[in-house]
């Protein structure tokens, strides 16, 4: 009896499988319908579409008022109030290459404060150079914008793979001046020429002597307001 209710069962199963999954398969088709379809695929109306097409349309500026402006470059002295920049640069110290940071404040539109890192690397031995500098300037109607610099700072030579030998500091005194050839206000060329005087001692000799430096360097300044 038991062996012929498993066969009963068996073979209910059998007639009964293709219809259900028909049932299965006609249920799921009614639920994607056209519209469901349109209701499930996402909008490009929803605000991730927007935040992503906004995104790629276009770049962003440092100073967003500058969006619309292109390349033309302001008449107002007021462009130079409180902002602040940022200056890689490259060119020479000495007879050696020289890389260099600048960092600077403008409180006001003729007078700057900027804090420089210089690296001057050389075969036998590689120095750093860090100074604060005092810029001033008058500012001109139009994109080329000259300044004269005044900085102290320390001069620190490694010796590199010298032996027993320790890094030397030294006092050092910079002077000079530049030009900067803006190209929109927050984006400028900016060429430098400086004297730098290292004060140091020469070997069993008494007293302090400067030894004289030329330093000159080109790259980019990069400008942010940070309001009046």
């Amino acid at each position: 009896m038991r062996t012929h209710a498993f066969a009963c069962l068996g073979a209910a199963l059998v007639v009964c499988a293709p219809g259900f999954v028909r049932a299965q398969s006609a249920d799921s088709t009614a639920a994607a319908t056209p519209d469901t379809l349109r209701a499930s695929a996402p909008s490009s109306t929803t605000p991730a579409a927007k935040s992503a097409a906004g995104h790629n349309a276009g770049i962003t500026y440092l100073v967003p008022a500058l969006k619309d402006a292109g390349y033309s470059v302001s008449r107002n002295p007021a462009r130079f109030l409180h902002r602040v920049s940022f200056s890689p640069a490259y060119g020479q110290f000495g007879e050696n290459e020289l890389f260099a940071f600048r960092f600077g404040y403008s409180p006001n539109t003729w007078l700057g404060y900027e804090v420089a890192l210089g690296h001057n690397p050389a075969d036998g031995l590689h120095a750093l150079m860090h100074t604060f500098n005092v810029l001033v300037r008058k500012p001109l109607p139009g994109r080329f914008q000259p300044y004269a610099t005044l900085g102290y700072g320390m001069l620190t030579v490694y010796p590199g793979q010298a032996v027993n030998a320790d890094p030397v500091t030294k006092n050092a005194l910079t002077f000079g001046g530049g030009l900067e050839l803006y190209i929109r206000d927050d984006v400028a060329i900016r060429g430098e020429i400086r004297g730098a005087s290292v004060l140091g001692q020469e070997l069993n000799s008494p007293g302090t002597v400067a030894y004289d430096y030329r330093e000159y360097t080109i790259g980019f300044a990069f400008y942010r307001s940070l309001g009046s």
